[in-house]
């Protein structure tokens, strides 16, 4: 599985990972009134969203070949990026008609980073185990 999500990683990863972030961005850009929300408290949403974000974005940064660094330390990039992205979308929101900033949105934001970034890597750890020792 591991070698198909690498051979692949345009349309598995790379694709969905833009699309994702478009759809994020167009999301909270919308005046509060038109909002999309779940039946469930803004912060679960907050977590699951970038919880999501930070799936796409630890197997971006894993499966690429052009920076070293970012391949070496996946993880810790993608929570780095996918905070200050919450960040920054918390501070554009000031700017949206019926929105507003919150720190506990971006704690939320942060939290689901971390979290996805913990079971994604381990995920993958994992997965790649298991496929070379079935080589082996």
């Amino acid at each position: 599985m591991y070698s198909y999500l690498y051979k692949h990683r345009f349309y598995l990863i790379n694709i969905p990972l833009i699309i994702y972030w478009i759809i994020l961005f167009i999301l909270t850009t919308l005046p509060g009134r038109i909002a999309v929300t779940l039946d469930v408290s803004d912060k679960i949403e907050h977590f699951g969203a970038y919880g999501l974000l930070s799936v796409f974005l630890y197997l971006n940064l894993s499966f690429q070949n052009r920076f070293e660094i970012f391949k070496k330390f996946p993880g810790t990039f993608t929570v780095v990026i996918a905070s200050f992205y919450g960040l920054l979308d918390e501070l554009h929101q000031l700017l949206v008609p019926g929105r507003s900033a919150d720190v506990l949105d971006w704690l939320a934001d942060f939290s689901g980073s971390l979290v996805a970034v913990l079971i994604t890597g381990y995920l993958i750890r994992r997965i790649r185990e298991i496929e070379i020792k079935k080589t082996n």
